[in-house]
Parts: C-alpha cells; sequence; structure tokens
C-alpha cells in the first residue's frame, strides 16, 4: 500500500503552493518602427523589424474583391 496522508491538507496550503501556478497576461511593449504591440525580443509581426533591421520581408497583405 501506498503512504497516505495522516491528515487533510488545507485549501490555504494547498493554494500557497499552486500560487506559482496562475496564468499571466503576456507582457507587450510597442514596436519602435511601426508602434504595433509585439513580444519583447521577438520579431514584429507587422513590419518584420528586429533591433532596428528588418529581418523578415513583409509582403503587402492582398486586397479583398468582392
Amino acid at each position: 500500500m501506498a503512504a497516505l496522508p495522516k491528515k487533510k491538507i488545507t485549501a490555504k496550503r494547498r493554494g500557497d503552493r499552486r500560487a506559482h501556478s496562475a496564468l499571466k497576461a503576456p507582457q507587450l511593449e510597442s514596436c519602435p518602427q511601426c508602434h504595433s504591440p509585439k513580444l519583447p525580443h521577438h520579431v514584429c509581426p507587422t513590419c518584420g523589424t528586429y533591433n532596428g533591421r528588418e529581418v523578415i520581408k513583409m509582403e503587402a497583405a492582398p486586397k479583398k474583391t468582392e
């Protein structure tokens, strides 16, 4: 048989153990070129620049024809 706890673990003690497990909103910063929100230390998804250089060639968005 496996070991069993001697006493019930209280909700506070259980919550203290799980305190680091909460989901957090991503920290966003603005791109210095296009000022759109982006993740820090990542290439900007709208203009394709990183650290002042164009890293990814971004094409113009295709226009919808209806």
